[in-house]
Parts: structure tokens; sequence; C-alpha cells
């Protein structure tokens, strides 16, 4: 499964529901997820869990602000596939 799958898999399920909580409220959602995983971090939760709700609400805000993640990351990070990983 590629990172384009996933996102447009939270795309389908979420769109509507993150359209209509709107940008602020789904980015603020994100922020609570990344402060869950600050917290499981520190042993208070499973990193494992954490990790993946905040990529699913990071891909909820790209998917409302049109970001292929997938492209974005490419576009910054493409060299670590093309130049043996040299920046």
């Amino acid at each position: 499964m590629e990172l384009r799958e996933i996102q447009e898999a939270i795309r389908r399920e979420y769109f509507d529901r993150d359209s209509r909580r709107g940008l602020d409220g789904t980015f603020r959602w994100f922020v609570e997820e990344v402060g869950e995983l600050a917290k499981a971090i520190r042993g208070e939760g499973s990193v494992e869990e954490e990790i993946a709700d905040a990529l699913a609400w990071l891909l909820s805000v790209a998917n409302l602000l049109n970001v292929d993640v997938e492209d974005a990351f490419l576009k910054k990070y493409g060299f670590l596939f093309t130049r043996g990983g040299e920046e």
C-alpha cells in the first residue's frame, strides 16, 4: 500500500465530516493527536496507535488543503530515492 492510497482511503471515509468541521477544527484535532503521541512517547499510551492517529489527522488536513502528501514528500525528500540519500 502506498501513501497516496492511504490518503485516498482517509478522504473517502472522512472528507465530508472534515469539511463540515472545517480546516481550523480538523487542524486542532491533528494537534490534539500529536499531543497524545507526546504522552505515549513518555509512556502514557500506545506509540503505534498514536502515530497512526496523528498520520490519519494529518492526511485529513492535507485533504482539506488539496495537498497530495506523497507528491509533497517526494518534492521535498525525493533525493532520498534518486541520489543515494544525499541532499
